[in-house]
């Protein structure tokens, strides 16, 4: 025998790696159809679960997105019912104020009843938390005011609010009107 050529036993037993059948546990060798069908089987079951999850989960968001415009949309339909509804008392002042200034000849009378209607007027808009912006004499300040005009003014007024031409609003301490006003310069 040549020196390259030793056989050295591994173990008691030799295997044979031809027949790897015999091995338990490698049955997907003697049998590579089942296994691949079955595998395939699987990822297709496991394909359809994920469809069918995520075709859910698209019904459902779409669901949700045409609830939420629908209430939004009811939302911004009634927003302001419940203002309205307190302005009809006051329409209802105002029409009966109408009346009484037709019939009735003594000045007096009807600017009190028309105060009457203003303060009420005030008075419920106060309620709402809707506030007059004071501007007269203070710096003028863009985020606030809109400058319809300047004028001359002195110099103690340079910059200042003039004259008030609309009053700007709040409404619960966030600005819903900016006032017109003239500033002096």
């Amino acid at each position: 025998m040549q020196d390259t050529e030793k056989i050295i036993p591994i173990a008691e037993e030799q295997i044979d790696i031809n027949s790897v059948a015999d091995i338990p546990g490698n049955t997907h060798l003697s049998n590579p159809e089942s296994v691949t069908e079955n595998i395939s089987e699987k990822l297709e079951v496991e394909v359809q679960e994920q469809k069918d999850k995520y075709l859910r989960l698209f019904a459902e968001f779409d669901n949700y997105k045409r609830r939420t415009a629908k209430e939004r949309l009811e939302l911004m339909q009634t927003a302001g019912k419940e203002m309205a509804i307190s302005l009809l008392d006051v329409a209802d002042d105002m029409d009966r104020a109408e009346k009484q200034i037709a019939n009735d000849d003594d000045v007096t009378h009807v600017r009190e009843g028309v105060q009457l209607v203003f303060n009420k007027l005030r008075s419920l808009l106060q309620q709402k938390g809707i506030v007059a912006m004071i501007s007269l004499d203070s710096d003028f300040d863009v985020e606030k005011h809109e400058a319809v005009t300047e004028i001359p003014a002195g110099e103690e007024k340079t910059g200042k609010v003039v004259d008030e031409l609309q009053k700007g609003y709040y409404m619960n301490d966030k600005l819903i009107r900016f006032a017109k006003v003239v500033v002096g310069k």
